[in-house]
């Protein structure tokens, strides 16, 4: 590719704003020229604008250090900048769904990291792995906002993404019935220990809003594309409990699940480590070489060892077992920011390139 897309950043100062810019450095595809955020970062560098509230452990990547950061509020000024975004404003609910319209509607795709708009009805909400095939209610979408090539896609929700891919990869054998525990990292919740000191050596049994997600956000993957309009699927049946642990970084879950057929444990990780998708098919620049590995001993997957597997975009799972009251149980690990925010939207994007969905202005 001769020439790289324009990209904008919405929330570029905030800690996945910061993600995004870490993973974008050095893109094939991509280059990051415009930042914009609240009018209190507005008009400062970059570099003056996040001030000692950089959160990665890379350096600030020197290309966005002096760009001007621009009020995200003004709508057609960033947008007549780039090619299209990547979300990550920090607002309400409401604020978010109109602010990642707004854009849409001056013709500039808008990648969200947010969860204003997963269950908007003709918004693809998509792990590229999974159901890219969801991304064709875009042309639905661009009926509604009156666009050409304008439109909103997002990624779920962090705390799915160390099950969801599992479940997938046993589609087969019909689950019908899980229960998922996550402990989950603080940088979930933008923070670092620094920040929440309080977490040191402490849980926190309570995440807003995070169980009905857990629960409810796979069902929109599984779903169908129908008359414009994304239905969710009806199974299986899941519970959840979210939990805050004192890790930095990388969600755990602790899964049982109920089969209809009744599969080995050959078969089950057999499905897992073969499990691939349209990303490794076309072999985006983000897509991990293998999507989830099984790991043999009985202490793994560990966050210390296993987070950054395939640069974080990979799932890790170990510990399958039978269980005396479902079929099978197992722990899978995900890293939240990575391939549960700005690197799941990063793989997002690039498979709306690949599409054809996002092009160059």
């Amino acid at each position: 590719m001769n020439q790289k897309l324009r990209v904008g950043i919405l929330g570029a100062t905030g800690m996945v704003g910061q993600r995004f810019i870490s993973l974008l450095e050095n893109h094939p595809w991509f280059e990051v020229v415009t930042l914009a955020a609240s009018p209190r970062s507005a008009g400062k560098t970059y570099e003056e604008a996040v001030g000692g509230r950089w959160k990665m452990t890379t350096p600030m990547p020197e290309a966005v250090k002096k760009l001007v950061v621009l009020n995200v509020n003004e709508v057609e000024k960033v947008a007549s900048t780039v090619d299209f975004v990547f979300s990550a404003v920090d607002m309400s609910k409401d604020e978010i769904k109109a602010i990642e319209e707004a854009y849409a509607k001056t013709e500039t795709p808008v990648v969200s990291n947010n969860s204003a708009h997963r269950w908007t009805p003709d918004v693809p909400m998509v792990v590229p792995e999974i159901n890219p095939e969801h991304f064709e209610v875009i042309e639905s979408q661009k009926k509604r906002l009156g666009t050409t090539r304008g439109f909103v896609a997002v990624k779920p929700n962090c705390s799915i993404q160390s099950y969801a891919p599992v479940l997938t990869a046993w589609k087969e054998f019909e689950p019908y019935e899980v229960v998922a525990t996550t402990y989950q990292a603080i940088s979930g919740a933008g923070k670092t220990f620094k920040d929440w000191p309080e977490m040191e050596g402490n849980i926190i049994p309570f995440i807003g809003g995070e169980e009905e997600k857990s629960e409810q956000e796979p069902l929109r993957l599984w779903g169908k594309v129908e008359d414009g309009v994304i239905k969710k699927a009806e199974s299986p049946v899941i519970t959840t409990q979210c939990i805050r642990v004192p890790v930095l970084n990388g969600h755990t879950a602790a899964v049982f699940v109920k089969f209809k057929k009744k599969p080995t444990k050959e078969q089950l990780i057999e499905k897992l480590v073969n499990f691939s998708g349209l990303p490794q098919e076309l072999e985006l620049p983000s897509a991990p070489k293998q999507f989830i590995q099984y790991l043999e001993e009985d202490n793994r997957p560990q966050v210390s060892l296993d987070v950054d597997y395939e640069n974080g975009m990979g799932v890790s799972v170990g510990r399958l077992r039978e269980d005396t009251v479902y079929d099978w149980k197992f722990v899978g690990l995900s890293h939240n920011t990575i391939r549960g925010a700005a690197g799941g939207a990063v793989l997002c994007a690039e498979t709306l390139k690949a599409k054809g969905y996002i092009q160059a202005k």
